[in-house]
């Protein structure tokens, strides 16, 4: 398939449509400390299409924060008066209870509670009438309320991830659950489909289409599938960023010959060009969370590395030195992190660089040989990349230590591309 990773070698070395391709999540690692929860099965659960609490039990362990406990097959409401003793003598440090109910008008009733075991405390809770539909999105709202509550931080279970599939010669880019679950499709072509982005308000996604034979920047609203060419100059147009405040985009643009760093407007005006090279410079990222630096990648030392250079003029800063092979770079919500792939042989691995300590050493976050495209959570406590597991190409998701990781394994052949939406759904 081609990809990012595939153009980089090369040189440097319609409509939302019904629902396909689901996931299953398989989770591995311990994490070095992790809240035991017991989450029972909902009341009524079973008479809906969703079982809400198993949604809410996967979301929290993926996580890493969470160790879920066995409730045995209990069923328990928001109206439970549990016996914290007996939940503490099963070590269980926290608990959620709560409901499903079909209402007269279509819509599903969704209540649920949270108890602090250690504490014999309530911890508040919400109700909420949803559409059918929605009942897999409310779940994702439970356990985002439950992760801030008990974590500090927010919870990332309802936003939303882009990929890329391939499969029966046609390429598809699909919307989904950051679960991997529910996946519409936002476009569909016999040509490549690569580098999706999304908006900073999450209602719009940029890429890169082949379909008129050459590269081309679009972005398209993703509720109404509407689309508009952003950069369609003469070369090749690719890799599109979006900066923080949703105003300008950055792509490689090879107008001018080579190929550099261009900012445009978010309509594709106003065109700029931010490098001067004769290397090639590509795979832009909008400095988090002011957006004044860019990051990309370039071979101007000889090999593909990481640099940065401020949007007001000045000098290029290299900010990769080990190894000789560094692509792909995605800055944390916090801009104190940097992950991206770094090529070992012929082996490719997901690392991180602490930005935020001078002369910090990358960190291994894999086992694996094939990784790409790594994706911050909006929260900045969990990466997407796509990779290749069990001979298998996958979604998954990890840790910053590593030490959890959450499989999304498709039906689909091939899943490529991921980038994870930001909050606002």
């Amino acid at each position: 398939m081609l990809t990012r990773r595939n153009l980089i070698a090369g040189g440097l070395a319609g409509a939302a449509l019904p629902a396909l391709g689901q996931f299953r999540v398989e989770i591995s690692g311990v994490g070095a400390t992790q809240l035991p929860i017991a989450i029972p099965r909902f009341r009524n659960e079973d008479a809906v299409a969703q079982q809400v609490s198993a949604i809410v039990r996967a979301d929290l362990e993926r996580s890493g924060y969470f160790r879920p406990v066995d409730a045995n097959g209990m069923a328990m409401d928001e109206t439970a008066r549990p016996v914290m003793t007996e939940w503490r003598a099963r070590s269980v440090d926290a608990l959620a209870a709560g409901s499903v109910q079909r209402l007269a008008d279509g819509r599903v009733d969704v209540r649920f509670k949270l108890w602090d075991v250690v504490k014999g405390s309530e911890l508040g809770g919400q109700a909420s009438a949803v559409d059918p539909a929605d009942l897999r999105l409310a779940a994702h709202r439970i356990a985002d309320y439950i992760y801030e509550k008990l974590t500090g931080d927010k919870g990332v279970f309802s936003t939303r991830i882009a990929y890329v599939t391939r499969g029966g010669g046609r390429y598809t880019l699909r919307v989904a659950d950051a679960d991997g679950e529910g996946g519409q499709v936002a476009l569909n072509s016999p040509e490549p489909i690569i580098s999706p982005a999304w908006s900073p308000d999450g209602r719009e996604l940029a890429y890169v289409s082949f379909e008129s034979q050459k590269a081309v920047v679009y972005a398209q609203e993703v509720m109404t599938g509407k689309r508009r060419p952003i950069a369609n100059f003469r070369g090749s147009n690719s890799a599109p960023a979006w900066s923080p405040d949703g105003g300008t985009l950055a792509a490689t643009l090879s107008r001018e010959g080579g190929s550099q760093l261009f900012l445009m407007d978010r309509n594709g005006g106003n065109v700029r060009r931010l490098t001067s090279s004769q290397a090639i410079d590509t795979e832009p990222v909008f400095e988090q969370p002011e957006g004044k630096r860019v990051y990309f990648v370039s071979d101007r030392g000889g090999g593909p590395q990481i640099y940065r250079v401020a949007l007001g003029g000045g000098g290029v800063e290299r900010i990769t030195f080990a190894g000789s092979y560094n692509i792909s770079p995605a800055i944390s919500p916090d801009g104190r992190t940097l992950a991206y792939v770094a090529r070992q042989g012929n082996v490719f691995r997901l690392h991180t660089l602490d930005l935020s300590s001078p002369g910090a050493q990358p960190v291994p976050l894999t086992d694996t040989s094939d990784d790409e495209s790594p994706s911050f959570a909006p929260n900045g406590k969990l990466i997407i990349y796509a990779t290749r597991a069990g001979g298998r190409d996958v979604l998954m998701t990890t840790t910053l230590d590593g030490r959890i990781k959450a499989r999304l394994v498709s039906t689909t052949a091939d899943v490529r591309e991921p980038t994870w939406g930001p909050y606002g759904r």
